[in-house]
């Protein structure tokens, strides 16, 4: 299966200007799962730009009613 990057990258809100795995999820998911973290593709903008993508920030937003 190809890696279509440019659909992709319509809806990577990732504000890391440096990333690499911009607009390839699979390689994305697996970095930030390693991290114990998910993509920023998972959080509002605000949140996204804290660089927190930790789990348990997630499940603070999923419990607060802002996921």
């Amino acid at each position: 299966m190809e890696c279509n990057q440019q659909r992709n990258m319509s809806f990577c809100n990732c504000s890391y200007s440096p990333c690499s795995r911009k607009g390839t999820c699979c390689d994305c998911l697996q970095y930030h799962l390693r991290m114990r973290e998910l993509p920023a593709c998972c959080f509002p903008d605000e949140i996204e730009k804290t660089y927190n993508r930790s789990f348990e920030k997630f499940a603070e937003l999923v419990q607060s009613g802002k996921v």
